[in-house]
């Protein structure tokens, strides 16, 4: 009779160890919003990956707040790079109590849903360039790269100072991003005595450039600028090509992704220049490392911002640690305090949640691959 009794003191002994174990542990669900399809699908799943390495690594860490074990889980949803349903990610992500959300990954979603996201309590670290981002004033709200301002001077002064080109005309895609990039680049480009030609504007759907850009070949600029996205400046250079147009494609860094040579070929070498809000990765050790770690576990080279969001959940992370709480506004607080050394540099912050000195490299593509040309 005393077999039975012993199996279920035993039994209850184990649920009462099992039950213990799970006390000690505390999830935080770490939410990512970006395009998971359409055009930019290749740029969401490099931020997915990027976020999914950083929680892995965390999770190994066995970090402790409290008394607890942090759990990290990662909840990822697609806002297509559409305002709506980048709204209607973010309204889910309040309602299910994500409270640390990465992206999003477009400025158009990233300006609407950033209202819900604060009215949810929830931080946010964007890759949003568009400088009205940090201006609404949200406290807990991160941009985790250059902003336009950064990206679009830089690459004015590049044109200026080293293609010495006198001439130059900006098309952008109407989005938040590619129009704010496009304005910040023609501002700085006319401070520097660059004369702008011309003005067109497309979509972030078109593939067809040829009347915009004939109507540019007509005015002979020695650069053209394009505010927009890898999927449409990879089919211009193309047409530029085409058209036997002698002038040098600019841009920002989504520019600098490796969509660009998959897509344009051999049109982009020696003819696409991008500003690339980052560091050099293969002359920083850290970087590199990061870079053949990525690799190994995803079987590709990391795309253009997919580094930044392993840094900033990295950050996010520590700063608990640090911290003693999962509470985001301690966390966010603990974040502007401090400055944190990633993959991709220094992160600090200042109290519109801006990156301080984040860095920005010039880069080209020669034989499919990037290369820098000047650091800023």
């Amino acid at each position: 009779m005393s077999f039975p009794f012993k199996s279920s003191a035993l039994a209850a002994a184990a649920l009462v160890c099992a039950t213990g174990a799970f006390a000690q542990e505390q999830v935080v669900k770490i939410g990512h919003s970006g395009p998971l399809s359409g055009p930019n699908t290749f740029a969401g799943r490099d931020n997915d990956n990027g976020v999914r390495l950083a929680v892995e690594e965390l999770n190994a860490r066995k970090i402790n707040v409290g008394g607890k074990t942090l759990k990290f889980e990662v909840v990822s949803e697609d806002d297509q790079c559409d305002a709506k349903a980048g709204v209607a990610v973010a309204q889910k992500f309040v309602d299910t109590g994500v409270r640390y959300v990465m992206g999003p990954y477009c400025s158009g979603v990233t300006i609407p849903a950033s209202r819900v996201y604060d009215g949810g309590g929830t931080m946010v670290s964007t890759v949003g360039t568009n400088p009205k981002i940090t201006e609404a004033g949200y406290k807990n709200l991160f941009r985790i790269v250059a902003s336009d301002v950064q990206a679009g001077a830089n690459m004015a002064a590049y044109a200026a100072k080293d293609l010495k080109a006198k001439k130059v005309a900006v098309i952008d895609d109407r989005t938040a991003f590619g129009q704010g990039l496009a304005d910040e680049f023609a501002k700085e480009a006319q401070k520097l005595g660059l004369t702008v030609v011309g003005r067109e504007f497309t979509t972030d759907k078109a593939t067809d450039f040829m009347a915009i850009l004939t109507n540019i070949k007509a005015k002979q600029p020695e650069a053209i600028f394009y505010g927009g996205y890898a999927p449409q400046a990879a089919p211009m250079a193309r047409q530029i090509k085409q058209l036997g147009i002698h002038a040098k494609l600019l841009g920002g860094d989504t520019l600098c992704s490796p969509e660009m040579p998959k897509l344009g070929g051999d049109a982009v070498d020696g003819v696409v220049y991008c500003a690339y809000a980052g560091m050099l990765m293969d002359s920083d050790a850290g970087a590199k490392g990061f870079q053949e770690k990525f690799k190994k576990r995803y079987n590709q080279a990391p795309d253009v911002y997919g580094p930044f969001y392993y840094d900033q959940v990295m950050n996010i992370g520590q700063a608990m640690e640090k911290s003693g709480s999962i509470d985001p506004a301690k966390v966010g607080a603990y974040m502007h305090q401090n400055t944190y050394k990633g993959v991709m540099g220094d992160y600090a912050y200042d109290a519109k949640g801006n990156r301080v000195k984040a860095p920005v490299v010039v880069m080209t593509f020669e034989g499919g691959k990037a290369k820098p040309l000047a650091s800023y």
